[in-house]
């Protein structure tokens, strides 16, 4: 009897706690980084939000304006509601701090590009949003499979992710 009880005090004493996430996408603790495939020239332009994590985003374009480089997030496809300006400074390779005439400030981080630039993953360290992106609206199956590992790998949880498109 005093052996099963000792059993049971080192088995419960194995369990940790919960992992940490920030707004319920990302276990924080997981490592995360930028991929290294990175090139802006290869990135600007339209990108369609394929999963995302319900945060209303339908397509994001990096863009050119007089002020410099910004990523634009727009609610509809085409952009025609003109969308969100997020002027955007590059932090690294792949990382951006992006910031609005309000003040409003976020980071994102382009996790994993493929090779031709076809399809693409940009979340940031805080969690708090998380996209796969592709140049168009249906195909690539394959590479958004692969997306959705790069977000699982880096901390996501892809249970919580929902088809945009």
């Amino acid at each position: 009897m005093k052996r099963a009880l000792l059993s049971l005090a080192v088995l419960a004493g194995c369990a940790g706690p919960a992992p940490e996430t920030a707004p319920g996408l990302r276990d924080t603790r997981a490592l995360i980084g930028a991929t290294s495939r990175y090139d802006a020239a290869r990135f600007k332009g339209a990108w369609l939000v394929r999963d995302s994590f319900g945060d209303g985003v339908a397509q994001v374009a990096l863009v050119e304006t007089t002020k410099g480089p910004a990523f634009q997030l727009c609610t509809q496809v085409g952009c025609g509601d003109g969308g969100t300006l997020w002027l955007a400074q590059q932090q690294g390779q792949g990382r951006y701090a992006l910031s609005r005439p309000d003040g409003s400030t976020r980071t994102l981080w382009v996790l994993w590009v493929d090779e031709g630039f076809r399809t693409a993953v940009v979340g940031n360290p805080a969690g708090d949003f998380g996209w796969i992106l592709d140049r168009s609206a249906t195909g690539g199956a394959d590479r958004i499979t692969a997306a959705r590992e790069i977000l699982d790998f880096n901390g996501y949880d892809t249970d919580l992710l929902r088809l945009t498109q």
